[in-house]
């Protein structure tokens, strides 16, 4: 991996690395600090992570699950983005446009909150999503929707006259009261849902297994 350092604006130190978003915070963590950091903040993610089935294959979550693992508390923070902050350039290619503002806000309340006064007993680390077009600031605390996303297969012909599937997600709408998915995108608030890294299922069952 390459490992470039930058100066920005302010002229606060930062670091780019050629890796993945977890090999960034281990790089991080045991390399660039001097001393174990405080709290680690992947994020602001542009695309939101929610829900149980998604949230393990989001790069700013994963992330965050690499620091609790190095023993520093952490807090996933990720965007919702509406249709219209897709935008195209002259020559079509996409972009995101979108003001921060508002996240920064929301994220700074969060992270100021955990180190006054840590993360509770029981919880590793808080998974925050953010609307892009909020109509409240109130933080609620909420749990994990099933699913985020439903797949429609989709059969196509390439170029090559090849059959080919391809994998299209599609929101969902429907979301249970409570979840981050509906204090997201349904109540359009803030959602701070606290994790757990511990993934085990119950062994009572499994006592009469041999093998």
């Amino acid at each position: 991996m390459y490992l470039d350092k930058y100066e920005l604006a302010d002229g606060s130190e930062a670091y780019g690395l050629s890796g993945t978003p977890a090999d960034s915070v281990n790089v991080g963590i045991n390399y660039v600090c001097d001393e174990k950091p405080d709290l680690v903040v992947t994020g602001i993610n542009p695309g939101i992570n929610i829900s149980r089935f998604q949230i393990t294959t989001s790069g700013t979550v994963c992330a965050a699950l690499e620091a609790v693992g190095l023993g520093v508390p952490a807090i996933a923070c990720s965007l919702f983005l509406d249709d219209d902050c897709f935008k195209q350039d002259e020559e079509g290619n996409w972009y995101v446009d979108t003001d921060y503002s508002f996240a920064q806000e929301i994220l700074a309340k969060v992270v100021k909150r955990v180190l006054d006064e840590g993360l509770p007993e029981g919880v590793d680390l808080f998974n925050l999503n953010i609307p892009s077009k909020p109509l409240s600031d109130k933080i609620k605390i909420t749990t994990l929707a099933d699913r985020m996303l439903d797949f429609n297969i989709l059969e196509r012909v390439d170029d090559d006259g090849n059959d080919t599937v391809m994998n299209v997600p599609q929101l969902v709408e429907d979301y249970e009261e409570g979840t981050d998915g509906h204090c997201l995108l349904v109540e359009r608030r803030p959602s701070l849902t606290p994790l757990s890294v511990d993934f085990g299922g119950k062994i009572t069952g499994l006592k009469d297994w041999e093998f």
